[in-house]
């Protein structure tokens, strides 16, 4: 019988250890990979992989299409001829945490380089001249995009950038195009160089049993090519100016919900289109991993829209998704077996689920959630996120990019739930973490994916994210050199074979 139980782990590469102030798709990518297959993990989980702006979230990225060039392995520029030995041999830039202003004074420079070199000596290859072919949909817009970024130094096209450019007028385009021509050939060039070293990594990732799980941002960032490219299908005025914003509403975490900021789409215009941006996006998700997490998949059956000019999210009121007809487009296109994940985190309704079920979706079950206690202190044995409770098509996380690391979140508890805790899994309080791991191994869920910092143990100093936060500590962890050998990979690997989690390729 074949098995199809998977362990994943969930590691966004910018946290590799690296020279240069952030991780990349590089010898560290490849290490962690052999790591992974050593230890019979069959799954690698990535956070959005596209170029980021301000705040440098990967869900606010520049682009849903494009790749960010800081992952881009300066060492294989050296190895294709498009640097120099000296170019990669300087003195390594030591950081604690990820640096992505000082990421971007080091090798940006250094990129633009190994492009300039790429487009006297290889421009008219036949490879260069497919790959902008296959990506023409969406290339030449970012590349104009980016460089017009540079220009005005500022990615905001709707507030800052002149008139006839923010509209899109054909005049200004092709005027900037013509005067912009080297930049954007150079960004063009970039985006050749990380989708020709990511396709190198996944093959190899898949050659060793290892398949990756993207993540698809259901929102496009409002200062993105997707935004100045599609106002059609946003609600965007004439003016640039967003008629709504997307957020939640207010739950116990915050009492006036959660203002995002994105653009809402209008979603009458993708019908007329058969859903064709979407179907764009999905497809190169999938050509670029093996499995795609939609994130704030609740919004494919209904958006919370907050009115323009609102300050938090109190106001705001849900507008009903047609995402049934959104995810039968897909299975039409990509075929019925659609390899998404569904993140049904937060308020979900019976709708929700029932629009996840219908199409066979995995849900997502967090093991941070749950320990919910009684007035009395007793644990609430029917929570759907305990391990004895998690149904066969979930994939279980200890907790994911957006929780504290599990030895940052039992810190936090109070004592009422540390002790359900404790006699839940029968262990004291230094145990705790790692029997959360294994009974999440244990679970019936098909996958369990454990955050990277959770098999090396480390506390909340290590977290990726607080959500609605922005600050230098997000998007900033880095794993020490010593996480490749650390003995959490043998416990997990023994694990891996206890609970029927090998795969056999």
């Amino acid at each position: 019988m074949k098995n199809d139980r998977y362990t994943g782990i969930l590691m966004h590469p910018v946290s590799f250890p690296s020279p240069y102030a952030i991780g990349d798709i590089g010898d560290a990518a490849y290490h962690f990979i052999d790591v992974m297959n050593e230890n019979k993990v069959s799954l690698w989980q990535v956070l959005p992989l596209g170029p980021t702006g301000y705040g440098d979230s990967p869900y606010a990225s520049r682009s849903t299409f494009a790749g960010n060039e800081l992952l881009i392995d300066l060492k294989r520029l050296y190895l294709d001829g498009y640097l120099e030995l000296e170019d990669i041999m300087s003195e390594p830039v030591v950081t604690e945490r990820v640096d992505y202003g000082r990421a971007k004074e080091i090798k940006m420079p250094l990129l633009r380089k190994a492009a300039c070199v790429f487009l006297k000596t290889e421009k008219n290859s036949s490879r260069y001249k497919e790959f902008c072919s296959e990506h023409s949909y969406w290339l030449e817009d970012y590349a104009l995009y980016q460089s017009l970024c540079d220009r005005y130094n500022d990615s905001r096209w709707f507030s800052i950038w002149p008139e006839d450019l923010r509209n899109r007028k054909k005049s200004a385009l092709d005027k900037a195009k013509a005067e912009l021509k080297e930049e954007m050939d150079i960004w063009c060039v970039l985006q050749y160089f990380f989708f020709s070293q990511w396709k190198s990594l996944k093959e190899y990732a898949n050659e060793k049993g290892v398949r990756i799980i993207g993540d698809i941002p259901i929102f496009v960032a409002p200062d993105s090519a997707d935004a100045w490219t599609n106002t059609k299908l946003l609600k965007i005025d004439e003016s640039g100016e967003q008629e709504a914003s997307s957020g939640v509403p207010p739950d116990a975490f915050s009492s006036t919900g959660q203002l995002w900021g994105n653009p809402l789409y209008r979603w009458e215009e993708h019908e007329k289109e058969n859903f064709s941006w979407w179907i764009k996006r999905v497809s190169a998700a999938l050509r670029m991993c093996d499995i795609v997490r939609i994130d704030h998949f609740r919004g494919f059956e209904a958006c919370w829209e907050v009115p323009k000019g609102e300050e938090t999210a109190i106001n705001g009121k849900w507008v009903k998704s047609p995402g049934e007809k959104l995810l039968k487009a897909l299975a039409e296109a990509l075929g019925d077996d659609l390899p998404i994940i569904a993140e049904d985190l937060g308020v979900i309704t019976p709708e929700v689920e029932a629009l996840r079920d219908s199409f066979g979706l995995p849900g997502m079950k967090i093991l941070q959630f749950a320990f919910s206690v009684n007035d009395s202190g007793e644990l609430e044995s029917g929570n759907a996120y305990l391990p004895h409770n998690i149904e066969r098509n979930s994939v279980a996380y200890t907790g994911t990019h957006d929780n504290n690391t599990t030895c940052g979140w039992y810190k936090e508890q109070s004592d009422a739930v540390k002790d359900a805790v404790r006699r839940y899994f029968e262990c004291p309080d230094d145990q705790v973490p790692w029997q959360m791991i294994r009974h999440l191994l244990m679970s019936n869920a098909k996958y369990a994916v454990i955050p990277m910092q959770d098999i090396l143990m480390l506390d909340e100093n290590a977290r990726m994210n607080v959500p609605s936060t922005c600050g230098s500590s997000n998007w900033s962890w880095k794993m020490p050199q010593w996480g490749y050998y650390a003995e959490g990979w043998s416990r997990l690997h023994y694990y891996n074979k206890l609970y029927g989690r090998v795969v056999k390729k």
